[in-house]
Formats: C-alpha cells, structure tokens, sequence
C-alpha cells in the first residue's frame, strides 16, 4: 500500500532523508519549501502550501526545529514563508502520522486538538544515540580548531554521561586524551571507572576543572558554574553540546577570557547526509511497525 509524504521545508540533511524516502517505491513525496533547490528531485511533486491536499496526505514531515510558537516553519531552500496554524492541522487525515525534530507546546498542542500522531524524532533513545556519532566527532573537529594542542594527551572533562556524553567520552579517550567524565548518579559514575576513565561526581566539578584543557558540556542545564569556570586554565575551551541555551554560564566565561562555544545541531553541521539517513531509516522502521499493526 502506497503512502503519501509531504516534506514540509527542512535545511540539508533533509536531501538524503527524501532520497531514501523516495528509493521506497511504496512512497509518493511531495516536496513543499524547495524551489530554491539548483537541482531539483526528479520525479517529485514540488507544491506551494496552498496547493497541497493535507486530506489526501498519510505522513508529514516537518524540519528538525519543528515550527517556532506561531507556526512559522524553518526553510532553507525557499525564500517563501511557510505557517502552519490549526486549521491546516484540522484538515489531516487523522491517520496520518506527523514527524519533527523537536516540539513545542505550541505545535504539540495543534495535533493533540486534531488528533493526529506526532512524533519527535530527537526523543527517541535511537535517533540520540545514532546522531551522537556525528555530535562527538563535531565536537572532536571543534577542539582540533579552537586548541592550540593536539587532543592527545589533553586534559579533557565531559560533563554529563548519557547517550551524547557517553559516545564523547568513548571517542576522545581513543584519540588518546586524559578523560575524565562528571555524572551525578552511582551507576554511572561505576561505569565511568570501567571504562578506564576518570569518574568525577557532578557536586565536585569546581574543584576539578583546574587539570582541564577542554571542557565538553553535554547536560541541558545550568551546570557549568562560575565556581567552575573561574578554576579554569586560560587557554582552556569550553564547547556545550547541550541544546539551546546550553549548560554553561557564557558571560561569565566571556569575562574570564574563556572561549566558550555553544555548538549546537553538530549533526547537521558536520554530517548532514549522516544525520539525514539517521532520520529517514528510524522514519521508515516506525511507520513500518505501524503497518505491521494495522
């Protein structure tokens, strides 16, 4: 049975998710929000907004940064503003299932009202711990050019040990630096030593911050102090992974001279057709398993 997918703006990882979508010959894409694409997709219907079908459509896919809290969509290959407000979601199918990135209360509350399926991608301990690959070796490339050392041997502490953290950790301690992990929880902080790297329990950052060279925030909340950046060295980098506004207190750094970078959607950054085909087989094995149930 044949499924219609509308793709509803996104930036460039979304050139590898609707190719693999559109390798699936169960599938009719139809692209809304890229007209300014040099190439286009042979084969699929590029629409404006107010000439799609919603009623028609059995999967909406919207960007990874879902919509802002008045509808607006984030496009990158149109110069053409794209806003999706309820009644546009009144219209669906209520079969059809709607994929983004991240929600808001905002576009959460338009689906529940029209009883659609939404489904974050970005929640899912799959997508994470995929994309955590791309994110560590961004972090990786991101020492390399605002360090004046090589990664080997530096002084590295992660701070926050889960599915991101872990996968940093793993990857700068294989490049040869001197890893040391902040965890709050015993279990981790177990885990931590097995791995054969230094466990630090989360209270005690400050103390330990002053044998650091790069400090890699992972914790989506206020964590890195100013009692943690003041025992900082000078030549020290801080780079927070952690989504917007991150974990750190960045005027604080800015006052003590410490290069502090929030470095967010690594991802798509430094491997949009990785992170593209992350999306779009979690995508396809979801809607699979809903097939499978039907």
């Amino acid at each position: 049975m044949s499924r219609r997918i509308a793709v509803i703006g996104g930036d460039a990882r979304y050139l590898e998710l609707i190719k693999i979508l559109k390798s699936n010959h169960d599938n009719e894409v139809i692209l809304c929000g890229f007209d300014k694409l040099e190439q286009g997709f042979t084969g699929l219907n590029e629409l404006a907004l107010d000439e799609l079908d919603q009623s028609s459509l059995d999967v909406v896919v919207l960007p990874i940064t879902g919509m802002d809290s008045s509808g607006n969509v984030e496009t990158v290959f149109t110069d053409k503003k794209i806003n999706l407000d309820g009644a546009w979601f009144q219209k669906l199918n209520p079969e059809c299932v709607v994929f983004t990135g991240i929600t808001n209360d905002y576009l959460t509350n338009l689906t529940e009202e029209a009883g659609i399926t939404l489904i974050p991608l970005l929640d899912r301990d799959d997508v994470a711990i995929y994309n955590s690959i791309p994110t560590a070796e961004g972090a990786i490339m991101m020492a390399f050019e605002h360090t004046d050392q090589t990664v080997h041997s530096s002084r590295v502490m992660v701070v926050g040990f889960g599915r991101v953290g872990n996968t940093v950790a793993n990857k700068f301690s294989a490049l040869g630096a001197k890893v040391s992990v902040c965890a709050r929880s015993i279990r981790d902080l177990a885990r931590i030593t097995e791995m054969g790297l230094n466990a630090v329990p989360l209270h005690d950052l400050s103390n330990q911050t002053e044998n650091c060279d790069i400090l890699i925030n992972t914790i989506p909340s206020l964590v890195v102090t100013k009692e943690a950046i003041r025992n900082l060295p000078n030549n020290a980098v801080i780079i927070d992974l952690a989504s917007k506004p991150g974990g750190t207190d960045f005027d604080f750094a800015k006052k003590r001279g410490i290069n502090a970078i929030l470095a967010r959607s690594l991802p798509g950054i430094v491997a949009p057709r990785t992170a593209g085909k992350i999306l779009a087989n979690v995508m396809e094995q979801i809607l699979e398993e809903e097939r499978e149930l039907e």
